[in-house]
């Protein structure tokens, strides 16, 4: 190999090196600003692509239909979700999922008093009672089946006796719209159970106990 082809190689080798080098920072860049600094506890919510969000967001007056609850995984952040069934999913995937990548990250205000290493393994020990459920179409108040809101709500209260959110009845949100009118014929008929208990992704965004600490 003469001396100018050993010459090209090299200066070949390091350009292509250093450019490597510089699509993986930014690479690792970009995953930064997808994904935010989270705590475990910490409740994310987003605007889901389902073919029901339309209809959450119009009955219950929020910009968000879906929502889920941080927990860590050996290490890394996922979000513990109830969506075709209740699991776990990874923090970067999950926000990808939303409208536009947009996410909004509440906590709880007293976080650094409650969530204590015990306050959070009781918080991991009852999601542990969920995985797997089904997701519930109709939004019934029971364990049988269980939607978004309705997981994160119930893992505070059960573990900590914490209330994020006020609970309501399927007769005080807006019935009205055409999409809402369309999922509840889909679902109920005719039967619609006016009276059951529900807790919205909306109603636990406006909590008080809560704060904003990321969003995008």
């Amino acid at each position: 190999m003469n001396t100018a082809y050993r010459s090209c190689m090299f200066h070949w080798s390091a350009r292509t090196g250093l450019l490597s080098c510089f699509l993986a920072c930014f690479s690792l860049i970009g995953c930064a600003k997808a994904q935010p600094a989270v705590n475990e506890g910490d409740i994310i919510f987003h605007t889901s692509r389902s073919a029901q969000s339309q209809a959450v967001q119009q009955a219950t007056g929020s910009r968000y239909s879906h929502m889920g609850l941080v927990l860590f995984r050996q290490g890394k952040p996922t979000v513990f979700e109830a969506s075709s069934t209740v699991k776990y999913t990874p923090l970067a995937e999950w926000i990808a999922r939303g409208t536009g990548g947009h996410y909004v990250v509440k906590r709880l205000k007293t976080a650094q008093q409650t969530l204590t290493p015990e306050a959070l393994e009781k918080l991991n020990k009852v999601a542990t009672t969920f995985v797997g459920k089904s997701y519930d179409l109709t939004f019934e108040w029971t364990d049988d089946r269980i939607y978004c809101s309705e997981l994160v709500w119930k893992i505070y209260d059960r573990a900590l006796g914490l209330q994020i959110g006020a609970l309501q009845k399927i007769r005080e949100f807006n019935l009205d719209t055409p999409a809402v009118k369309q999922k509840i014929q889909e679902r109920y008929g005719n039967q619609v159970p006016m009276d059951e208990t529900v807790i919205s992704p909306q109603a636990m965004f406006e909590s008080p106990l809560l704060t904003v600490v990321a969003e995008r």
